[in-house]
């Protein structure tokens, strides 16, 4: 007996989606709105605004930072900068009351309330309301036209743990502030039963990282029980008021660990038998079909089925934009079918599982919905099993419609401070208003109804191929991504391995011979000082004559050696870092005190700096020709000779490694001088020189002590160039020095010194408070303040000045304080006691001078064993004091206030130093002024002031934070380098040759 041939679903489920499109939209031909209703008035806004890419940039930008303009003058200022740029693009009156207004005109007080207020009634549409009442109020609404909803918290960014408990509180006192009414209301067994039972009115929707301001990827222990801590509450709130919560995702990587939080907390055996919870699959992830099935055979094993939210995502170009800066693969699908696609397949497989998981379908684009449908009339699962889901504000008559038809329809329901809110109506604005939205589509740009409902796949294949890309000279070599366990676990391996190999010898290198010395240096653990990392040969005066004999004899040889058989050699050293990169990496967490993501980042820039000198050198090395008829000028360059490199502890791999580089790439041989507390990292630098195979005596290892063999280096009168990165004081020092000149020597010396800073951040008065207290935390606090460019005052507008210093305090009180082993600490030790000690006097002075403490926070027991300072905040600092003028070199920082960008500027530029510096401000016009006016080597607009990148931000100072030099960037090697300069006659007797005939 012949097999019966089984149908294809796939197709009847296109045939369904099909009808119910087409249904739909003949429906909403001919529901459009009134011209006397308002949202029309909107609507005619935001299609003007859709239909124009530069003016809709500049309204959306104008709308995110109106919650900080508190003045008249200040929103008509904006207004005046943001639209300049386009102010062709507007109407004849808008360009002229823009041209003519002054703030305190009549037409100047007429923009400026309008802006306000015409923009909080557009945040009105889409925020359901501030206080319990104005929300219940709302979702009352709501369920008159038939809606369920689900309410999400709007405001600030959770920066702190103060913050973490109010975003939870908000969230109890909503449950329980709802509960009596809503629980109350009259059935409405459309949206209120589902095949399971009674669906709960009261739905919430939050996000895991809002519970705990330390949500780190890189710590998911301490991350998990940090959230689950604050989300039980809510659980057992939500449950005793017959309430759901719903988890939201955010971006791609947090979507691991939070996954991981929900199915762990919901395991455990208080929680495990409630249903009514959820969380979302985003569907641009390639990710999604394998997470949605790694959901399913977990709630299997739970017994106890949960909700599924099915989006699209909304952080696509936050993906996209920042996985390309970091040189990472793209988390999410780069064409709009795709993600449509994907989202198809997830709902099939959805609906395939809806006893285990059941589906709710968050979309605008009809196609998706109705291809819901399609699957559900297939299976034959009943309407109330599931749920559409849409923004609340948005595509209502669609949401009218699927309600009508007996489909329970929830609207996503974002409630809070209005004003503060606008970041939510930003995104959503320009999420309805970007070129692939369905509803742009559909509603502003008349697609047709055909190509609106057409097969993701279909058009995919009528779709070009993505253009490639091309591949820049130089890329950056990625930093880990900590969020992946396969990294997580190879860096807590390496520091298992390395913690195993501490307290060995290690002893000189010069000439190729290892040799050890009476003298040792004790290289102790900074977070443990009772714990030897390692014990260093200290190198004596005859140790310093024989490095440099040897690398004097070895430079002729190298010198001679083709620029690109060098460059082969440093980029060798970057690939033996590279499959290193955890164990140096370690090593630097132990000898240095560095967490970590820092610790990480040292030895990607080391690589950076070996791949970008070793290109770089291949173009220098080709000379420059300059010929006239009868004359031919060659120009190249040559190397100097032996270099004497001295290198700090803050970047013990990365700007010793860049400095020897720049050198042997050039054709210098070098002796490297490491700095006392980190020569141990030094010798694992030198032993992947040695295995590469450079010839001995190239680069000689000579750790000492610097007040020692440092003098004997720069005197010497066969040490052609003195690299130095460090303090102002040592710099100076060297500098006077090197310019004595001995009868002995052949040449000047050159001296390259980076030097030290007194580096600001300026905050104004519009800054996003969000971004600027975070980045002037991390900034000033990261690897315990001891970075080059770490800020060290932050000087605010007087209009923002209080509000930032609460949220600064409130966040850096929240930092993890601990030893670097722990993926979570943020601040660890300084590097010694001398440094220790310093830092501390430096306080004591402060407060016996009555500079106000803001904040210092507390140690605990660590202080007991390893070189720990507390995270200091003084405020009010006048900026002329010692705190304000001096470098500091650790986790203080000086707050002070100015009446206006101007004074901030002659209170950023009042010191000696010019290394780094930062502005937060969204105004055009302060940015420009600030590119000209603040004096800085390196300028960062709107984002901290470290992590400068090799090629990207070239790093250096001016006045006294250096000589004015650039590392990591095209102008460096050349101070290793000679230029000359050949002039040949080629004239013979009455005859010149032609200039190729001789090639």
């Amino acid at each position: 007996m012949a097999r019966k041939k089984k149908t294809d679903p796939g197709k009847a489920v296109e045939e369904t989606t099909q009808r119910v499109g087409r249904q739909i939209f003949a429906q909403l031909e001919r529901r459009t709105p009134s011209i006397f209703e308002r949202r029309w008035w909107d609507d005619r806004i935001l299609s003007w605004a859709m239909s124009d890419e530069s003016v809709k940039v500049q309204m959306f930008r104008f709308i995110d930072v109106l919650p900080m303009l508190h003045t008249r003058e200040s929103i008509t200022r904006h207004l005046q900068e943001y639209f300049d740029e386009v102010r062709t693009h507007f109407p004849k009156t808008v360009r002229l009351a823009l041209d003519v207004s002054q703030p305190d005109s009549l037409l100047g007080r007429a923009l400026a309330f309008g802006a306000r207020s015409n923009a909080r009634r557009m945040a009105e549409r889409f925020i359901a309301g501030t206080t319990v009442d104005e929300v219940l109020t709302s979702v009352s609404q709501l369920r008159r036209r038939g809606f369920a909803f689900s309410l999400d918290l709007l405001g600030e960014a959770v920066i702190s743990e103060n913050e973490a408990e109010l975003y939870q509180q908000a969230y109890l006192d909503l449950i329980a502030g709802l509960a009596p009414t809503v629980n109350e209301w009259q059935e409405n067994t459309k949206i209120d039963v589902d095949p399971q039972g009674p669906v709960p009115r009261i739905n919430v929707s939050l996000k895991l990282s809002a519970l705990y301001s330390q949500f780190k990827p890189i710590d998911p222990i301490g991350t998990s029980a940090g959230v689950k801590e604050r989300l039980r509450p809510i659980l057992r709130q939500a449950r005793e008021n017959h309430g759901y919560v719903h988890v939201d995702m955010e971006h791609y990587a947090y979507k691991d660990l939070t996954i991981e939080i929900f199915k762990q907390v919901l395991m455990e055996p208080e929680f495990r038998d409630y249903s009514d919870v959820g969380i979302v699959i985003q569907a641009y992830l390639p990710d999604a079909e394998r997470d949605l099935a790694d959901l399913i055979k977990w709630s299997k094993k739970r017994g106890t089925p949960v909700w599924v939210r099915l989006v699209k995502g909304a952080y696509w170009d936050f993906e996209t934009v920042h996985a390309q800066a970091a040189n990472w693969p793209i988390p999410v699908y780069q064409q709009k079918w795709q993600s449509d696609a994907a989202f198809e397949r997830c709902t099939r497989i959805l609906m395939e599982n809806h006893q285990y998981l059941r589906p709710a379908f968050g979309s605008h684009n009809l196609r998706s919905l109705a291809h819901a449908i399609g699957w559900a009339e297939e299976l034959g699962i009943p309407k109330n099993a599931f749920e559409i889901q849409m923004l609340y504000g948005m595509g209502g008559e669609p949401a009218q419609l699927f309600a009508e038809q007996g489909y329970r329809v929830r609207a996503y329901t974002p409630f809070g401070e209005m004003i503060p809110g606008m970041a939510y109506l930003v995104r959503r604005l320009l999420e309805n208003t970007s070129n692939d939205s369905f509803l742009r589509a559909s509603f502003a740009e008349d697609v047709s109804v055909e190509n609106l409902l057409m097969k993701p796949d279909d058009v995919g294949a009528a779709a070009p191929p993505l253009e490639e890309t091309p591949m820049p000279e130089f890329v950056n070599e990625p930093l880990t991504d900590f969020s992946r366990p396969e990294s997580r676990d190879a860096m807590q391996q390496a520091i298992d391995e390395v913690e195993s190999q501490l307290g060995e010898d290690y002893p000189l290198v010069i000439g190729g011979r290892r040799i050890d010395t009476r003298e040792m240096i004790i290289s102790r653990n900074p977070a443990d000082s009772a714990q030897v990392v390692g014990k260093v040969a200290s190198a004596t005066d005859d140790d310093v004559l024989n490095a440099i004999d040897a690398a004097r004899d070895a430079f002729r040889l190298w010198a001679a050696t083709e620029a690109n058989y060098r460059a082969e050699y440093v980029e060798l050293i970057a690939d033996k870092m590279r499959e290193r990169r955890f164990e140096l990496a370690a090593w630097m967490v132990f000898e240095c005190g560095k967490p970590w993501a820092d610790a990480d980042a040292d030895v990607a820039e080391a690589i950076d700096f070996c791949n970008y000198y070793a290109g770089h050198m291949r173009t220098l090395a080709e000379p420059q020709q300059c010929d006239v008829p009868g004359e031919e000028n060659t120009y190249f360059y040559k190397p100097r000779g032996v270099v004497a490199v001295i290198a700090p502890w803050n970047f013990p791999l990365a700007i010793l490694t860049g400095m020897t580089a720049a050198a042997i790439v050039a054709g210098n041989t070098v002796i490297m001088k490491p700095a006392e507390q980190s020569s141990v990292i030094a010798s694992k630098l030198m032993e992947i020189i040695e295995d590469v195979g450079i010839d001995r005596g190239v680069v000689n290892y000579l750790p000492g002590v610097g007040e020692d063999i440092g003098a004997d280096l720069v005197g010497s009168p066969d040490i052609a160039l003195i690299a130095f990165t460090g303090s102002q004081e040592v710099g100076l020092a060297i500098n006077e020095q090197a310019s004595v000149a001995d009868d002995r020597q052949l040449s000047v010396k050159r001296v390259i010194a980076e030097m030290g800073g007194k580096n600001a951040i300026i905050v104004d008065e519009d800054a996003d408070l969000d971004e600027a207290v975070v980045g002037v935390m991390h900034s000033a606090f990261g690897y315990s303040g001891q970075k080059c460019s770490a800020c060290s005052r932050a000087i605010v507008h007087e209009a923002a000045y209080d509000d930032f210093l609460q949220r600064l305090v409130g966040a850096t009180e929240s930092l993890k304080i601990g030893k670097p082993t722990d993926p979570a600490t943020a601040v660890g030790p300084v590097i010694d006691e001398e440094a220790q000690q310093r830092i501390l006097e430096t306080i004591s002075e402060a407060k016996e001078e009555e500079i106000e403490v803001a904040l210092e926070c507390d140690l605990g027991d660590l202080a007991e064993s390893g070189y720990y300072v507390p995270p200091t905040i003084f405020c009010d600092v006048d900026p002329d004091s010692t705190l304000a003028q001096e470098e500091i070199f650790g986790p203080v920082l000086a707050v002070i206030r100015a009446a206006d960008i101007d004074e901030a500027l002659e209170i950023a530029n009042g010191t000696r130093y010019a290394l780094t510096g930062g502005v937060f401000s969204r105004s055009p016009e302060t940015l420009k002024r600030v590119r000209q006016r603040f004096d800085v080597g390196n300028l960062y607009l709107n984002r901290g002031i470290t992590g400068a990148m090799v090629n990207r931000q070239p790093f250096g100072g001016f006045r006294m934070s250096g000589i004015g030099s650039k590392t990591g960037g095209p102008d460096y090697l050349q101070q290793f380098l000679l230029p000359v300069n050949v002039t040949e006659n080629t004239m013979r007797r009455g005859f010149a040759p032609e200039p190729d005939a001789e090639k």
